[in-house]
């Protein structure tokens, strides 16, 4: 638009070389004449002017490395005269672009071009997006001015009305560079130039307030600092003037506290740690308040300061004083308390002749207390430490996935602690407590590393006297600790972790021993939370053998302790309630009343016909669980031969070995069932279905084999297996019985369920000197070689020789 109504007229001007500068139309600049080429200019137009009216005229041109832009500014000389250093000038006004064409000649010694002078014209009145544009400009234009103080130039941008010398205007901007100007030069159309100064302005407003908001930041940052510094030296000054005014009694206590090398220096601490310790006082003197590894090295020097490095308790070597702790605090549980005999027998010996320290290492122990729920193992832990006068510290171990809960977290970590061992070293207090790893069964592992693969160190006899933790970064003695760790599931134990431990196992208590606990142990504790006298309320014995063998069945005894407390608060009730006297005593024909029905009557107790083993194909087997011993009962029926439902169906949750197992006790009564005198026809074309009850619950193992074989052979045969028959142990395809483990659960299982006759391996008969003589003295064992010995024993007799009905599947 500009462009068309622009008028075109041909020059002859002297070229006026400017060096790294742009001088745009409107521009007054003032030239040190001292410049040989800006001296020449000015002369030969000064000489040009002489034959033509008017001021010299000069084309002024930028030169950027020897080359010059292809347009140029018509320039008039003002004034030539001196300049405020006192050197000659001359004073320049730029007047309109021209835009450079061919070398000509011309006095003096100047170069002279010829020219096209563009006289640029914008119609009147503006277009709306000009004059927008042009408003737009002048308030960036003003906003810039007002920052820098120049408030008598922003009436003269103000004043400016026409586009093309609004635009040029921006040649006084000092923050353009020379390549911007040139742009600024080299664009003919107004508009576009005005578009391109307001671009410029924008950009260069939008820099300054980022420099100014980082400035502000930065001088914020030192004045606090600056702050914080003039506040800590007048502290400082204040302190130091009370301890000269109060004298030594005054001293500060928190500089007492903050002297850690005074304390590092006073503290009993191993050669090693006070080395690591003095070098990390060091960093510390050296490091600034503001810095956080002050505040890291603060904290692990108040961890090694507290740790108890050379603080250790004395055993107490009365063997026969320990032997009866154990025994008044725990009934039953033998082996674990020979353990601990033994221990304290070879500590005093050891001490006597003065080897208490062999290679470096303490006589510590690592036991594995393996068995049910509710048997002790806890507990079991601090009655060890008061037997042998020690510190006692339980670490739960339940559910712990990461790595570092164990060695600890590196100190550069936010919040970093040492490992749980350290923590519980500093806790008891001492060197040589008795450390409970509770449920060590339990731990898991997922991307934060193993916890059970840390504990090998821990556990290891051979290398935890030299235990380091990733916080601490220094060896900690662990081998006169005496370690125990608690676990339901031996399985569930890493067997490299396993290896370092010795194991002792747990496996249920008697009715008896229950009844013993419940009388001295569980009643006087429920009794006291029941804010009842011994006096007050008594469980007569009958009460508590019921409680034990009908209402409760479990290896330990926390069902008996929660129905014992169940009883007491029902009477408490009654009495508050005024519907019952005080003192009372509790026989077995009151629980009825007091707590409901039995839960669990044996399967001897049951009336002849409501007995699982009433029908043919019911046998009954032992089985290990998580919690214990338990009666496990096999149940074995045929399909009708018009279904056509041929093979063998398993169900009950079963796994690969005992789905094994069924298929070897078909096999084996199917190879010899004439020699039985087993009708195993039917099982040609016959369905069989084998199904273990309690099906939610997953089962697996080789010791049910007698007991399916026992199953089928009594659905072939008619006759029933005898009610107070159990059976253990692993079926052959020649019929041989074979070892199993769990005797002494499943022995325990058995009586607490009733079953007088137990059927076990004959190789198994070794196992029978770990169950209690009162279980054995109620029980008929009977140890076999051969599945056929098994059947004799378990199968009852045929009625009256009458052909007895084989129970089908529906």
């Amino acid at each position: 638009m500009a462009a068309e109504s622009a008028a075109f007229t041909t020059l002859t001007l002297p070229v006026l070389p400017l060096d790294d500068e742009v001088v745009l139309p409107g521009m007054v600049v003032p030239l040190d004449l001292n410049d040989t080429d800006v001296r020449a200019a000015v002369e030969a137009a000064q000489a040009a002017a002489r034959a033509e009216p008017g001021k010299p005229r000069v084309l002024l041109v930028p030169r950027i490395d020897g080359t010059y832009a292809s347009t140029g500014v018509l320039g008039t000389v003002e004034q030539v005269g001196r300049l405020a250093d006192g050197d000659p000038g001359a004073l320049i006004r730029g007047r309109s672009r021209v835009r450079i064409g061919a070398g000509t000649t011309g006095p003096g010694a100047a170069l002279w071009v010829e020219g096209t002078r563009i006289d640029e014209q914008v119609p009147e009145p503006l277009p709306g997006h000009v004059a927008e544009l042009v408003k737009e400009y002048k308030a960036l234009a003003t906003a810039w001015l007002r920052k820098r103080g120049a408030w008598q130039v922003v009436d003269r941008v103000q004043a400016i009305d026409d586009v093309s010398a609004l635009a040029d205007n921006s040649g006084y901007s000092p923050f353009l560079t020379t390549e911007q100007k040139i742009e600024l030069l080299e664009t003919g159309d107004p508009v576009a130039r005005l578009r391109l100064a307001t671009q410029q302005l924008r950009d260069h407003l939008a820099e300054q307030d980022v420099a100014e908001t980082i400035a502000k930041d930065v001088q914020e940052g030192v004045d606090k600092q600056q702050r914080e510094f003039l506040l800590r030296r007048q502290l400082e000054a204040v302190r130091k003037e009370l301890r000269e005014l109060n004298g030594e009694n005054g001293k500060d206590s928190d500089e007492e506290s903050d002297d850690y090398r005074a304390r590092v220096e006073a503290a009993d601490l191993p050669e090693k740690v006070r080395e690591a310790a003095l070098k990390e006082v060091d960093k510390l003197e050296r490091a600034s308040d503001q810095s956080p590894e002050g505040s890291w090295i603060r904290t692990w020097l108040d961890t090694v300061l507290e740790l108890p490095w050379n603080e250790r308790t004395e055993d107490a070597y009365d063997i026969q004083g320990a032997k009866a702790i154990l025994d008044a605090e725990h009934a039953g549980l033998e082996d674990v308390k020979e353990r601990i005999t033994e221990y304290l027998a070879v500590r005093k010996r050891r001490t006597d002749r003065g080897l208490g320290v062999i290679g470096g290492r303490r006589g510590g122990a690592v036991l594995a207390l393996v068995g049910p729920p509710g048997v002790g193992k806890t507990s079991l832990g601090e009655s060890v430490a008061h037997a042998m006068g020690r510190k006692f510290v339980r670490v739960a171990l339940g559910g712990v996935r990461d790595e570092a809960e164990i060695r600890g977290h590196r100190r550069t970590y936010v919040g970093a602690l040492p490992g749980r061992i350290v923590r519980a070293i500093k806790e008891a207090g001492s060197m040589n407590p008795v450390v409970l790893l509770d449920e060590i069964d339990k731990v898991g592992s997922d991307f934060r590393g193993d916890p059970a693969a840390a504990l090998l160190e821990v556990l290891d006899p051979a290398q935890n006297h030299t235990f380091r933790d990733h916080y601490l970064e220094v060896e900690l003695d662990l081998s006169d600790v005496v370690f125990l760790a608690t676990a339901n599931v031996l399985e569930a134990i890493p067997e490299a972790l396993l290896d370092r431990m010795e194991l002792v196992r747990l496996d249920g208590y008697t009715e008896d021993e229950k009844v013993v606990i419940a009388r001295d142990h569980l009643l006087p504790r429920q009794l006291e939370r029941a804010g009842l006298d011994k006096d007050e309320v008594t469980l007569d014995e009958s009460a508590l053998r019921k409680l034990a063998g009908e209402y409760t069945r479990e290896a330990g005894v926390r069902t008996l302790e929660r129905s014992i407390a169940r009883l007491l608060r029902k009477v408490a009730a009654q009495h508050e309630l005024g519907e019952r006297e005080l003192p009372f005593t509790i026989t077995d024909a009151e629980l009825r009343g007091l707590i409901g029905r039995p839960h669990h009557v044996p399967e001897s107790a049951q009336d002849p016909a409501e007995r699982r083993t009433a029908v043919p194909g019911v046998a009954t087997g032992l089985a290990v669980t998580g919690a214990g011993g338990d009666v496990l009962f096999v149940e074995a029926s045929l399909a009708d031969p018009e279904t056509g439902a041929a093979g063998l169906t398993l169900t009950g949750q079963l796994g690969d070995v005992m789905k094994e197992s069924a298929q070897i006790a078909l096999s084996f009564l199917r190879s010899h069932g004439a020699e039985l005198e087993l009708p195993v026809a039917d099982l040609k074309d016959r369905g069989v279905h084998i199904h273990f009850p309690a099906g939610a619950v997953p089962k697996d193992g080789p010791s049910a084999g007698v007991t399916m074989t026992t199953a089928l052979a009594s659905l072939l045969s008619g006759r029933l297996v005898r009610t107070d028959v159990a059976m253990t142990g692993e079926v052959s395809l020649t019929g041989r019985v074979l070892p199993i483990g769990g005797v002494k659960q499943k022995l325990l299982a058995a009586h607490r369920a009733g079953v007088t006759t137990v059927v076990i391996p004959k190789r198994n008969e070794p196992d029978l000197d770990d169950v209690p003589a009162e279980v054995l003295d109620k029980l008929d064992v009977h140890t076999v070689t051969d599945v056929r010995q098994v059947l004799e024993l378990a199968l009852a007799p045929a009625a009256n020789g009458a052909e007895p009905e084989v129970p089908v599947a529906a």
